[in-house]
């Protein structure tokens, strides 16, 4: 008998020591799982602040659109009273001429800004998409941080 109790106490012990270990691992795998979760909630920190930034570029670019649909209007109204004007001068000529490259150089701006705009919300549109593929992430780790709570749990 007490043979047979040596032997139990043994394995009693060894199963101890194997339990001690997996808590250990599974004590480890928790931390490093909190730690990942922490680095995706500072990502999806940071691509809030993306978004914000690139709302912001786009109101500036709207707004210097504007300015320019403005700039060009005016040129063009200006280029219509010299028509209308009909003046032949040589000064009103050039300064025709002078006015049409400008008009030229801020149509092709206008162009150029309608087109990173369209870039900018092509980008804000994959920045929420990876933001909601985060936020999926996070939520699928929480669910195995949990599960592996709970395995710890009936561990112990």
């Amino acid at each position: 008998d007490r043979d047979t109790d040596k032997k139990r106490i043994e394995e009693l012990l060894e199963e101890n020591m194997v339990l001690e270990i997996a808590q250990k691992q599974s004590m480890n795998e928790s931390a490093h799982l909190g730690w990942e979760l922490e680095q995706l909630s500072k990502n999806t920190d940071l691509a809030d602040t993306r978004k914000s930034f690139v709302f912001e570029l786009n109101e500036c670019a709207s707004s210097r659109i504007l300015k320019l649909e403005k700039d060009n209007q005016s040129l063009q109204n200006t280029i219509q009273e010299l028509r209308d004007a009909s003046l032949t001068s040589r000064e009103s000529s050039l300064k025709f001429v002078e006015l049409e490259k400008e008009n030229q150089q801020l149509s092709k701006k206008i162009e150029k800004l309608q087109n990173q705009i369209e870039k900018e919300k092509q980008s804000n549109q994959d920045l929420e998409t990876l933001s909601e593929e985060l936020i999926k992430d996070k939520e699928q780790l929480q669910v195995v941080m949990e599960t592996l709570k709970a395995d710890k749990d009936r561990q112990v």
